[in-house]
């Protein structure tokens, strides 16, 4: 499967043109050009497919990965969302409110039609569910197992905390197990956790909080409102030189330790075994990742 930079996925108004060329410069990794929520009224969905289809066409994304957000199965606009939009330059669609499996099995069998009757490889467009329900987080590991188009899944935690009819605390104790649920569940099944949006988007100092924790629950990114959120995501969610020159020296002290006969090798007073080898090489993987990500010009 083909490995992708999640580091930032940007939410973005698709059917505001201003939103969209900010979009368009900034450094984000993946644009959410959204559909649903943000796009009301109901009009405005037609005119949000119409801009999407002329900006990608028009190669302004080129430089990003794109999976709009579209709406859910009892919306009456899934048919339309996806007919329209699987296009050259989509990568694949964001699919909100999966409460379950059977949401990801029915866009994944929609999503087959249209690839056939177009032409168009079968398993091309991929899918990013967004958990945004107690029985989401409960059923997340069967919805990351629904489908072979799951490349990520994400944490909506306003719409979360809604259905549970709890409170979303200032120091989000409310949302820690649910985060830590999601996360386990996509790395359990191969698929990329990205936490949710950081709601108070001027406070970068709470920001910075929140990515900490996510970094030690194993998530990969996060969700993004402003891009003034980027640069201090991106720090998170990338390995720095400390982090890099170390899992080099790993690399050499444990091949140097197989060669000698030796199970393990020992750096400091931590001895270097397989699971460390296997996180070392994910670190220079990721590292290699940011470092050829496409600039915007």
């Amino acid at each position: 499967m083909m490995k992708y930079l999640m580091r930032s996925l940007m939410f973005v108004p698709a059917h505001n043109d201003r939103l969209l060329s900010a979009a368009s410069r900034s450094d984000a990794d993946v644009l959410l050009l959204d559909i649903e929520d943000s796009v009301q009224p109901v009009e405005n969905k037609q005119i949000a497919r119409d801009k999407i289809i002329q900006w990608v066409t028009e190669g302004k994304f080129k430089y990003h990965k794109v999976f709009p957000r579209i709406n859910d199965r009892e919306s009456g606009q899934l048919l339309r969302d996806v007919h329209q939009l699987t296009i050259d330059g989509v990568d694949g669609f964001m699919y909100p409110k999966a409460k379950s499996g059977e949401d990801i099995y029915f866009i994944d069998k929609l999503l087959d039609t249209i690839e056939y009757e177009k032409g168009i490889e079968i398993g091309t467009f991929k899918l990013i569910p967004l958990i945004e329900t107690a029985a989401a987080v409960l059923n997340a590991q069967d919805i990351c197992k629904a489908s072979k188009r799951v490349v990520a899944i994400a944490f909506g935690c306003e719409d979360f905390v809604t259905d549970l009819q709890g409170i979303h605390d200032d120091e989000h104790e409310s949302i820690f197990t649910p985060r830590a649920m999601i996360a386990m569940a996509a790395r359990a099944t191969g698929v990329i956790p990205v936490d949710t949006v950081h709601i108070k988007v001027h406070d970068l100092e709470d920001l910075e909080v929140n990515l900490k924790t996510a970094k030690k629950l194993g998530f990969e990114g996060m969700l993004i409102l402003n891009p003034k959120e980027l640069t201090l995501t991106h720090q998170y969610f990338s390995p720095d030189e400390q982090e890099v020159e170390d899992a080099r020296e790993m690399l050499v002290l444990y091949e140097e330790a197989q060669k000698q006969g030796k199970g393990v090798a020992v750096k400091g007073n931590k001895f270097i075994g397989p699971p460390m080898v296997l996180a070392a090489k994910k670190t220079l993987e990721k590292y290699d990742m940011v470092k050829n990500k496409p600039k915007c010009s």
